[in-house]
């Protein structure tokens, strides 16, 4: 009898092939593992693309962690590209085609968008893991820990609690990993991702914050039932928006027996453990630039009445716009009938859109 030679599905091929990318942040490749692929199998975990050896082995002995990580690098993706849409850079960085075998340049650069995504990406990794436990889909965790603190009169501790310090344990443990190998590229490049890192793990903290829910007759809320539970990691993705803003140039220079990194125009002071920093300047992105991992911003959609960074005189760096319509179908008319449910009309309006030359 012939034997049929040992192929791979075609999802777990093309899994392989991410597996190729360059990047400290290359985990994010498993953005693309295909949703119908199950992590529960060790043998699966050399198929994951995206990982260092320390990450293999965290995959096989914490297997089913590997499905939240998944969705954390997934929800990476999804929660930059929402954050800065209304930027010339628009998180493109980290959208890289499932057939493409690297990302950008831009990410490898040391450039704040750089220390944006490494910063989202640890604070995501870590929130996630969080959550995970209080919805109970990870065996291994459970609720957080009840607060050692008595609650005011009409509040009372209860729910449960993200368990944070878990998701700080393993996230840290997970993303970190590359920038603790011997081969994980300069010195500088290492130093300045885990501090940003550390940056989006400290955002993650101060978004820990007490959520209630009422009890009483009538909702009365005559008493609270309280936990700790994390914001949402759009509201996370923004602190950090606003860090990115505000980030500080840093060199890489001596001070005392080891080289640390230092602001470049305010040496007097060392790095703050909550900002931002970067050791490379950003192209403007305003034209495609291969070299530099600039997509430029010809054909993306500029917003003529704003005067803020979404505006076509902004985000077109001054080429221009087309305009063009688009029929919009919307919902309008609503009436509410008793008891207990709502008709509604279909509407059509023309609206005016712009894109960039």
């Amino acid at each position: 009898m012939k034997k049929t030679p040992n192929t791979l599905p075609l999802c777990l091929l093309t899994i392989l092939l991410l597996s190729q990318i360059c990047s400290g942040i290359k985990w994010l490749a498993l953005s693309h593992t295909p949703t119908s692929l199950h992590i529960n199998q060790t043998q699966h975990c050399k198929l994951l693309p995206g990982l260092v050896s320390s990450q293999a082995q965290l995959c096989r002995s914490n297997l089913e962690l590997m499905q939240t990580i998944i969705a954390a690098a997934r929800e990476v993706k999804k929660t930059c590209q929402k954050t800065f849409a209304d930027m010339r850079w628009n998180c493109s960085s980290i959208d890289i085609p499932s057939d493409s075998l690297r990302y950008r340049p831009d990410l490898d650069r040391g450039t704040r968008e750089s220390a944006f995504v490494y910063a989202l990406s640890a604070a995501a990794i870590s929130h996630t893991i969080a959550q995970a436990c209080t919805s109970g889909d990870l065996r291994l965790c459970s609720c957080g820990p009840i607060p050692g603190e008595i609650p005011e009169p009409g509040y009372r501790w209860g729910g449960c609690a993200d368990n944070l310090h878990y998701g700080l344990v393993m996230g840290s443990k997970f993303s970190d990993a590359p920038m603790k190998m011997k081969k994980a590229g300069s010195h500088a490049n290492k130093l300045m991702h885990l501090h940003n890192s550390e940056v989006g793990r400290q955002a993650l903290r101060d978004a820990l914050v007490m959520k209630c829910k009422c009890h009483g007759v009538s909702g009365s809320c005559s008493i609270r039932t309280c936990w700790r539970g994390l914001q949402d990691l759009k509201d996370i993705a923004m602190d950090l928006k606003t860090k990115y803003l505000s980030a500080t140039k840093v060199v890489h220079r001596p001070m005392g027996t080891r080289k640390q990194l230092v602001p470049k125009d305010i040496d007097i002071r060392p790095v703050r453990e909550n900002e931002l920093v970067y050791l490379q300047s950003s192209p403007d992105f305003c034209a495609k630039n291969d070299k530099l991992g600039s997509v430029g911003t010809q054909d993306r959609q500029c917003n003529k009445t704003s005067i803020g960074s979404d505006s076509c005189d902004m985000m077109c760096c001054g080429r221009g716009y087309n305009p063009y319509t688009e029929k919009l179908v919307e919902r309008c008319h609503c009436k509410y009938h008793w008891c207990c449910y709502v008709t509604c009309k279909k509407c059509e309006r023309i609206v005016e859109r712009y894109v960039c030359k």
